[in-house]
């Protein structure tokens, strides 16, 4: 007897798929694993899936044109760029993601750069390497209490790093159009424009999605209004900074700092100036990672897509309107 449903992991790098495979045994679901790169590959793999599980291939609107059975696709991770929502929504298939995931190693991961920038911790590391042990290249060291940290986007993860941040003496700017008021009323926090809490961090986060309004959101009109003493964290997606212009602000000395889990290149390549700057700290894209993690991100996307086949709207939707009833 053959399988009820097909699923398809397009592309993974996880140590094994038993988690997945065990949860998509309980509906009688036989589960296909590739490492599809291409528009072709993933057709090939997936055209008659009922349900994909994605990484980071891309999902373009060929790949779904082309797809004859799916009713669900459901990202490993938060983003959903890699998926053409609407395309996915005019072919009737839901979106899902899991948005839980890997909040708390983000926004440590995020604290962890800035605590690093701001104490200068990778810098004098390096220094101490080099043979010199001393407090004065690290002038000007200010304490950290009474800092302003300004966090872009107050979704799960900012709202964890403003948690964890402000018992440390981080006084909490929080721009996010989509928050009001209420959302951010605590000691210590306050709503604020964007070109607010740009002239007024000490630090700024970045835990925004990538969307075409976000896309660029720190260029060179930003980074000119930024105090000269100031550093930038982005643990969220490289294309949100707009890497030429916080080159050229890095090597005039404009702003003091960034730390960088996330480039629009990935991997980086080996030429970028970043690479090479000691007021700069890069990581690759390891912010989401703990092993603990990594085991809730493989059931939690699978329970989506087994619960959307049994018949169950996923959680979240992230294309609710497919659900409207099409007029032709």
């Amino acid at each position: 007897m053959g399988s009820k449903y097909k699923v398809v992991i397009t592309d993974h790098r996880f140590p094994n798929v038993d988690i997945q495979r065990e949860v998509l045994s309980q509906i009688g679901a036989e589960l296909v694993v590739g490492q599809a790169q291409t528009e072709e590959e993933i057709i090939a793999i997936a055209k008659d899936a009922h349900g994909i599980l994605n990484a980071r291939s891309k999902i373009t609107e060929k790949v779904i044109n082309a797809l004859t059975s799916c009713k669900i696709m459901v990202r490993y991770g938060v983003g959903v760029d890699t998926i053409d929502i609407a395309a996915a929504t005019r072919k009737g298939i839901m979106v899902s993601n899991v948005l839980d995931y890997c909040v708390d190693e983000v926004s440590d991961h995020a604290l962890a750069l800035i605590m690093a920038l701001t104490r200068k911790v990778v810098f004098s590391a390096r220094r101490v390497r080099a043979g010199e042990w001393s407090v004065a290249n690290l002038k000007p060291l200010k304490r950290l209490s009474g800092q302003t940290l300004g966090v872009v986007g107050f979704g799960r993860i900012g709202r964890e790093l403003a948690r964890k941040a402000s018992p440390i003496g981080f006084n909490i700017l929080v721009y996010d159009p989509y928050v009001d008021e209420k959302s951010v009323a605590q000691p210590g926090f306050k709503l604020a424009s964007f070109e607010e809490l740009i002239k007024g961090s000490d630090v700024i986060s970045l835990h925004s999605p990538l969307t075409a309004e976000t896309k660029g959101m720190i260029g060179k009109q930003q980074i000119e209004m930024m105090k000269p003493n100031a550093y930038i964290v982005n643990v969220s997606r490289g294309s949100l900074i707009d890497e030429g212009a916080l080159i050229d602000a890095l090597n005039a000395g404009r702003i003091a700092g960034a730390g960088l889990d996330v480039m629009i290149d990935e991997p980086a390549k080996p030429d970028n100036p970043l690479l090479k700057m000691e007021q700069v700290i890069v990581t690759s894209h390891t912010a989401f990672y703990s092993d603990e993690a990594i085991q809730e991100l493989q059931k939690k996307a699978a329970e989506k897509v087994a619960a959307t086949l049994s018949g169950k709207i996923p959680d979240p939707l992230v294309n609710p309107e497919v659900l409207i009833p099409s007029r032709h």
